[in-house]
């Protein structure tokens, strides 16, 4: 009675949560200072991993960490997000974590984003953005985690950036229509990826966020991605490429394993996407190939090596009468063949998975998500040899946006 009586309460919430940018110039004359409009909200995410386990040796380091033996009830994500304008066409965005894993240890205090959008017209269509974000590379990888269907972003594009962020400088350009356009397939429950531009570019250190630098070399990225109209639905198809040389960290390498003098690798891909937006049904498929470190374990070595490898998710957005309540059934098949350049010894992998789940927003504060995952990950280091790992397990998470 009492757990009814809490999400018929929860039912009547109608709090805006997603991941919106809100930098550009209002109509309205407002005379109060900027640091009385600062926005502040968050979300928080609870999972647990091991229902219906078949192999608890089957893990995902870049997952989440709670995944096979020893794990048990994990917080993945517990953000607070401090927004706001400066003046009409200086915006900032800070994000920390409360949540990140630091060796043995979880829930570290840590900063995600930490940065200034500056606007160089009235409508800020073009800007440009300065210090610790998200790479402008792939569209699951710039979709928020609070917005996103399957639990964890797929290996094979995220396996570029360690949590998609860096410390850089970019340019941004999209006409105001457009802006509000990836504003409104976010607010509107669509799925979308927020407003990175339709054109995106920059530099950025490459070591990944909150990493020091390791060499003299910058990376390089940029991004087109254009949302196209097609009578009622919209599809956004995209293409984006990085390149750099990545050093791995001491920290990173097995003693006695070889490799180039300064373990210093190419870091190269090029990646296309394709976005059907959910109306109904909805695609969302990214493939990308490149170049980077890995370890050979006949060798017991790390070598530049080819990647590829992609992932296609079909999902159907179901909405109640009242509107008060969502359903996204979807299912992500992915593939890829590569090395990890943040794991161990730039770790070796070969993996084929299987996601079929369900997310149901109870409302804009409750989210629920149940996944059931088929996965089989090959995944070698200096330490970890021949280690093949085939298994199924059941994956729940509570979502709490506030």
């Amino acid at each position: 009675m009492i757990l009814a009586q809490f999400f018929f309460i929860a039912a009547q919430g109608q709090v805006t949560t997603e991941e919106t940018t809100t930098d550009k110039p209002s109509d309205k004359k407002d005379n109060r200072r900027w640091y009385e409009v600062i926005s502040l909200r968050g979300y928080m995410q609870m999972r647990y991993n091991r229902l219906l386990e078949t192999n608890p040796k089957l893990k995902c380091e870049q997952c989440d960490r709670s995944w096979g033996e020893n794990g048990g009830i994990f917080i993945r994500r517990a953000r607070l997000i401090f927004s706001g304008n400066v003046t009409k066409n200086i915006f900032f965005y800070i994000q920390p974590d409360f949540a990140s894993s630091a060796g043995n240890s979880n829930n570290y205090f840590q900063i995600r984003d930490a940065y200034v959008d500056i606007g160089f017209d009235k409508k800020n269509e073009f800007r440009v953005r300065l210090g610790q974000s998200k790479i402008p590379f792939g569209f699951e990888n710039m979709q928020s985690s609070q917005n996103r269907l399957p639990l964890d972003r797929a290996d094979p594009l995220n396996s570029a950036v360690l949590n998609e962020r860096d410390l850089g400088a970019f340019f941004y350009y999209a006409p105001a229509k457009t802006r509000e356009f990836f504003a409104r397939m976010v607010s509107e429950n669509f799925k979308g990826s927020g407003d990175y531009g339709v054109v995106g570019f920059g530099v950025y250190n490459g070591q990944t966020a909150n990493r020091p630098e390791l060499n003299n070399n910058l990376h390089m990225v940029g991004r087109v991605s254009i949302p196209i109209q097609i009578g009622d639905q919209y599809i956004e198809p995209g293409i984006q490429a990085h390149a750099g040389k990545i050093v791995l960290p001491p920290d990173l390498r097995t003693p006695g394993v070889k490799s180039v003098r300064s373990f210093e690798f190419n870091d190269r891909r090029v990646a296309g996407t394709f976005v059907l937006y959910p109306k109904p049904f909805g695609i969302l498929a990214e493939y990308n190939v490149g170049q980077g470190p890995r370890y050979n374990t006949a060798k017991d070595s790390i070598e530049t090596t080819d990647l590829s490898g992609g992932y296609a998710t079909i999902y159907y957005r179901i909405q109640t009468k009242d509107k008060r309540m969502f359903f996204f059934p979807y299912a992500r098949l992915q593939q890829y063949n590569g090395g990890k350049k943040f794991e161990q010894d730039a770790r070796a992998y070969d993996l084929r998975e299987l996601e079929i789940g369900v997310e149901t927003q109870i409302n804009r504060y409750l989210e629920l998500t149940a996944a059931y995952v088929f996965s089989n990950r090959e995944f070698e280091d200096g330490r970890l040899k021949d280690n093949d790992q085939t298994g199924r397990l059941l994956r729940l998470q509570v979502q709490l946006n506030f």
